[in-house]
């Protein structure tokens, strides 16, 4: 099987056309990446995808992934301007030179409120991108990270459990996010998590759009407006990669 490996700041993920994938495919595939993201079908400037996450779980929606799968398109296509669909949702991305602009739709901040977490108060913003996110703000320190983000993201708040974002304020404009993703991990860049965080920053008055959110891989921009998102960043491809006869799916 071929894949095409990409990152969108350090976020790794193979694109590949296989046309059936299962969660064990995947979880034998992935390797160390990030995800694998599954084109469904391809018309024009339109493509359907599928997001997977490394322990063989799909995401409802992707950032990063989404953006990847733009790039990968606008090549094939020719075209500037292309569309995502990601589950329900239809995806609206434009290429400027390296970056990609992905308009993300709307985004749902709910009011803050405390869960208990292994005795611990916690304070914290559910977001949903499509996707959902638990924002805290916090020092996102990474062992910090690695600490909280597992359990909140299996909490009983979260049946579905949800990704997570410490995030730091460091001016009007401007967060530090730690991201602990759902059925990833810790991860260097996350473009959901980006979007919740700074809608969470914003509906909560800790700052103002558009926000530059920064993360361990690099920085993403978020603007929001009316309830919904347009995220900002970069999308390249590393490399082709032929899985060796005995991976073969």
């Amino acid at each position: 099987m071929r894949f095409s490996k990409w990152h969108a700041h350090g976020n790794v993920y193979l694109l590949t056309e296989q046309s059936e994938l299962s969660p064990e495919d995947v979880r034998v595939a992935v390797g160390d990446a990030d995800g694998i993201v599954q084109v469904i079908a391809v018309e024009g400037d339109d493509v359907e995808v599928v997001i997977w996450n490394p322990d063989g779980s799909t995401a409802e929606m992707s950032g990063n992934g989404t953006r990847i799968a733009a790039r990968w398109l606008a090549r094939r296509s020719g075209e500037e301007a292309v569309r995502i669909r990601v589950g329900p949702r239809e995806v609206a991305a434009r290429l400027r030179g390296r970056e990609v602009e992905l308009d993300v739709g709307e985004v749902e901040v709910d009011e803050p409120e405390t869960i208990d977490v292994a005795g611990e108060e916690v304070e914290l913003t559910a977001v949903s991108v499509g996707n959902p996110h638990a924002v805290i703000r916090r020092e996102p320190d990474r062992d910090e990270v690695r600490r909280l983000g597992p359990l909140v993201e299996n909490h009983e708040r979260f049946p579905e459990r949800t990704n997570v974002q410490l995030v730091r304020v460091d001016g009007p404009h401007e967060l530090t996010v730690g991201v602990w993703e759902r059925g990833a991990g810790e991860t260097l860049s996350s473009g959901t998590s980006s979007v919740a965080a700074a809608a969470a920053g914003v509906a909560r008055g800790w700052c103002e759009s558009p926000v530059t959110v920064h993360l361990v891989g690099g920085d993403l921009q978020v603007e929001l407006a009316d309830g919904r998102a347009v995220l900002t960043g970069p999308a390249e491809e590393i490399c082709l990669i032929e899985l060796a006869p005995e991976f073969e799916l």
